[in-house]
């Protein structure tokens, strides 16, 4: 399994059923392949419930997501204009976002919007989903591509808002963030302690039931 399944798979499991969950670009839109599709709701901020896969031969140009993607229609799927669709996210009705990131620092803020100097696709819904989704889980890399830890202090390109995520995986290691700091609860694969602490600039702390684990 690749590493961003593994981290797709690991954040489906974080996820309750009939659930309403926006998936954001990336590693987020694999989440689908390891969810029972009638047990979860689906959204899209331009303005579809009820997002499902789509067979290459079935793709309708006109059904995309939020990136452009197509995406199929789930039994019982409702379409709306793109402000109701965000009246949804701004107004607490959406359970889940899981978002990729550039950056996400120990406070919780992150950066997933724009890099000084590059041309990349903006802010989106994110800054949206930030601010009105009960949850917000993050799936990413743990370091970048030049290997740089991208758990850091501090993010140093733009934050998308103020309001600290719930939970970040990675392919390394699973923090849930408790009394507001984050929570190493959980290591992937055949990590080790000592890995994830050389690969992380952030503070956070072990639990207890981790440390036992693996002593």
């Amino acid at each position: 399994m690749s590493m961003k399944n593994m981290i797709a798979e690991r954040a489906a499991h974080a996820l309750e059923e009939y659930s309403v969950i926006n998936l954001g670009i990336g590693i987020p839109t694999l989440v689908t392949n390891y969810l029972d599709k009638e047990k979860f709701y689906l959204h899209t901020e331009n303005g579809l419930l009820g997002v499902t896969s789509v067979e290459e031969e079935d793709v309708d140009p006109n059904i995309v997501n939020a990136g452009k993607q197509p995406v199929g229609e789930a039994t019982g799927a409702s379409y709306f204009h793109s402000a109701d669709s965000f009246a949804m996210i701004r107004g607490s009705h959406v359970d889940v976002a899981i978002l990729g990131v550039l950056q996400v620092d120990e406070k919780g803020r992150v950066a997933n919007w724009a890099i000084p100097g590059k041309d990349i696709i903006g802010v989106g819904g994110a800054m949206d989903l930030l601010v009105g989704a009960k949850k917000v889980i993050i799936t990413t890399n743990h370091t970048a591509k030049d290997g740089s830890p991208k758990f850091l202090k501090k993010c140093t390109f733009p934050i998308t808002s103020t309001r600290p995520v719930d939970m970040i995986i990675t392919e390394l290691a699973v923090f849930e963030r408790k009394d507001d700091k984050f929570e190493l609860i959980e290591l992937m694969g055949d990590t080790t302690l000592e890995e994830i602490a050389e690969k992380t600039e952030a503070d956070y702390t072990v639990s207890e039931l981790l440390k036992g684990s693996v002593e």
